[in-house]
């Protein structure tokens, strides 16, 4: 699962408040689909900066991220550094571009999970709710981990 950061965490909760509030959405686009919305907030470039640079190479997310080379110096790659050095990892990106992590799924419900289809903005927003749950949950679970007992603040009940 990813590596959860604030700044990964935020990158989900703005692509899913701008989702939300009729942000462009379109799946054959590479900068307005599910990895390019993410991916505006991850890199700060706008939905046509990512949709150029991905047509310097072909394929869509899928293929690019197959075909991945870090050092290769397409602005693509370059871009999709940007987002592994997030804490995402490629296979992530695969799975999100088609709403396909196994991981995620599991926490959606049975019968919402058998509706879910890759190009439908609700289902993308769903998924990464989701998702960033899970990031939340982790995020907070290592917090807790890296600081001692004797320095928590106790509550009281």
């Amino acid at each position: 699962m990813a590596r959860p950061s604030e700044k990964l965490i935020e990158a989900f909760r703005k692509t899913i408040h701008k989702l939300k509030n009729h942000a462009p959405y379109q799946w054959g686009h590479m900068g307005a689909c599910n990895c390019g919305n993410l991916a505006q907030e991850l890199t700060q470039m706008s939905k046509g900066e990512i949709h150029r640079y991905a047509m310097q190479k072909s394929g869509d997310w899928n293929d690019q991220l197959i075909d991945y080379c870090p050092t290769s110096g397409y602005p693509m790659d370059l871009m999709i550094s940007r987002m592994i050095e997030a804490g995402l990892t490629v296979d992530e990106l695969k799975h999100l571009e088609t709403l396909s992590d196994p991981v995620i799924l599991e926490k959606i419900p049975f019968e919402r999970r058998v509706k879910i289809k890759k190009n439908n903005k609700e289902d993308v927003i769903l998924y990464m709710e989701t998702w960033l749950k899970i990031l939340e949950d982790d995020f907070l679970k290592n917090l807790k981990i890296q600081i001692p007992e004797n320095k928590r603040v106790k509550t009281f009940a």
